[in-house]
């Protein structure tokens, strides 16, 4: 079990990991020190809705400063269309703090994202360029930055957008369309219900699948110490009692690993989705008569669902992996003590395996308090949506994990091998 949850949580970093670094990489043609102000973007390719960054430095010795209208984009920007370079404008109805001079000081620099203006501003594939004025010295000066593409998107990213993050966004906000006040907890907590009865059967069968996984493990553990010196027998005499008992060691993960570009996808969502930046990306008919400025992102008056909570939900959410991980090992613990009645010929049968057992039994126990530690450590480092998706799917686990567990031999057993060995 220990393996297992390691595993997912490997799975979730890395997979993250290649989300975040989908898209094509170019280093800028420009350097920042050719004029007064050196003006240039990080890259000179992006695919389409990569956030872009723009660095200027003043190479002046004086002050430059700018007046950048909130919520306006920073500096202008331009697409070459037939010839001419056409300005490109976004309009803005979120709020935001009052207009501000931006002032970059003598010889400094500073950087500005493009973040909140990637779906708008660069809708269009092309060439793309970005402008600003400034004073230098009384004089007013246009300042251009060197010029760049923006690209469709690779197979693996298209498959991303359109396949997993456009699905989850669309039915996020429609249920925020649809639940009280447009909350957006409430509209989490749906869509995590949905989600995982969409799942219900294959995960069920997962569950069954640990469980009768549990059961095979004296055999397997008697194997090891039977065939610890032959590597190759054990292997074979392993698959021969997945085989016979039915088992696909597999086969309790796949519902989990569906879950992992689901709960990617949410991340991703609630930290910068939902953003009237994002709008470019709803369907016709979700984003009818919607708007994002009517979205409560606060949760039952504790939870600010776009923002990082440290204490409450990760005590929560590790409160409840514990919960979950006691009723898993539970049934491993009942089946163990039933055991202990069957005589002295089955002591004797799996005297050799005892040791192996305790270590096994030892490290299970370690997991149960490490493994919510981690998950509360996890959840303290993500959007506190994210938080209250996982924990709302670890409720809905929980309550399967019960069903199951009440579940007689003979369900969970009914193709198991009826073969009776007589000893002489």
């Amino acid at each position: 079990m220990k393996n297992k949850f390691l595993l997912y949580f490997l799975i979730f970093m890395v997979s993250l990991s290649v989300v975040q670094n989908l898209g094509d990489k170019g280093e800028s043609a420009t350097t920042l020190t050719e004029n007064d102000l050196g003006i240039m973007t990080d890259k000179t390719d992006y695919t389409f809705g990569k956030e872009l960054f723009l660095t200027l430095q003043n190479n002046t010795n004086e002050t430059i400063t700018f007046s950048v209208d909130c919520p306006d984009e920073p500096f202008d920007v331009s697409r070459y269309s037939n010839g001419e370079w056409i300005a490109v404008s976004a309009e803005d109805t979120i709020k935001c703090e009052e207009p501000s001079d931006l002032m970059i000081a003598a010889g400094e620099k500073t950087k500005i994202s493009y973040k909140d203006w990637a779906y708008r501003l660069f809708s269009d594939y092309g060439r793309y360029k970005i402008s600003t004025t400034a004073t230098i010295n009384g004089e007013a000066k246009t300042f251009s930055s060197n010029e760049f593409t923006i690209g469709a998107r690779g197979l693996l990213g298209t498959v991303w957008l359109d396949g997993i993050y456009r699905p989850i966004l669309n039915t996020l906000v429609y249920l925020i369309k649809v639940v009280p006040n447009n909350n957006l907890g409430l509209a989490i907590i749906a869509l995590t219900l949905l989600i995982r009865t969409v799942l219900l059967i294959p995960s069920q069968r997962a569950l069954r699948a640990q469980k009768k996984m549990q059961e095979i493990q004296p055999k397997l553990e008697a194997l090891k110490t039977k065939h610890k010196d032959n590597q190759e027998l054990l292997a074979m005499e392993t698959m021969k009692i997945w085989k016979e008992n039915k088992v696909n060691p597999l086969g309790s993960c796949a519902p989990l690993l569906i879950q992992f570009p689901i709960l990617i996808a949410l991340y991703y969502v609630v930290r910068e989705g939902l953003h009237i930046d994002k709008q470019e990306l709803l369907y016709d008919f979700v984003a009818s008569d919607f708007s994002f400025d009517l979205m409560q992102t606060n949760f039952l008056g504790i939870l600010e669902l776009t923002e990082i909570n440290f204490f409450i939900l990760p005590l929560i959410v590790g409160g409840l992996q514990f919960i979950q991980m006691n009723l898993a090992m539970a049934r491993a613990k009942k089946k163990k003590e039933a055991k202990k009645t069957t005589g002295k010929a089955l002591d004797k049968k799996v005297k050799g395996t005892k040791d192996a057992q305790n270590e096994m039994q030892m490290a299970t126990s370690m997991m149960k308090y490490v493994m919510p530690f981690m998950i509360a450590f996890f959840t303290a480092s993500l959007p506190a949506g994210v938080g209250l998706y996982w924990g709302t799917s670890t409720i809905y686990g929980i309550a399967q994990q019960v069903v199951v567990n009440r579940e007689g031999p003979q369900k969970a057993n009914k193709s198991e091998p009826s073969v009776r060995v007589v000893e002489k």
